[in-house]
């Protein structure tokens, strides 16, 4: 990977803070650790420093996309979320990536975007409510991003 002096997702990628669930040379998937009231908060992270999905080829953007819909399904079947966030918005940090963000209608800002207005204060904690093995949940995550990826090489729907 081809790092940019400046970028947060280049320089930080490594973190034990920020939760690696997944890495290969084209991509990586973390959980985000820095934001307890949405512990079910992935990140898809294309591995070079490109700011657009039009940047990447069409195998590229097919590998990546493939991810993405990976990630949600792990969290649908398993959290049964209210709904999924899906944004590669990158204003603050031009390297695409994309939030994968399970919501729930109790959460501290839903409807709103979680960087949004605090709507409530859930008791208990997002964390409490969803109790989870999260370490269990990483795996099944890098599991069928692995199998989507593998798939999709083998020229196989997913």
């Amino acid at each position: 990977m081809a790092r940019q002096p400046g970028c947060e997702l280049c320089e930080q990628i490594e973190s034990p803070a920020w939760g690696l669930v997944y890495r290969e040379p084209d991509l990586c998937v973390i959980r985000v650790l820095d934001a307890p009231e949405f512990p079910a908060f992935y990140r898809v992270i294309w591995n070079e420093h490109v700011a657009e999905l039009s940047d990447l080829s069409e195998l590229q953007r097919a590998r990546c996309m493939a991810a993405v819909v990976a990630v949600e399904r792990v969290l649908r079947a398993e959290l049964q979320p209210t709904k999924i966030n899906l944004a590669a918005l990158g204003n603050m940090v031009p390297h695409l990536h994309w939030h994968v963000i399970a919501r729930f209608d109790w959460d501290a800002q839903f409807p709103q975007p979680i960087w949004g207005p605090r709507q409530r204060s859930p008791e208990p904690s997002a964390a409490e409510r969803l109790a989870r093995d999260w370490a269990a949940l990483d795996t099944q995550v890098q599991q069928a991003v692995a199998t989507a990826l593998a798939t999709l090489s083998n020229g196989q729907p997913s």
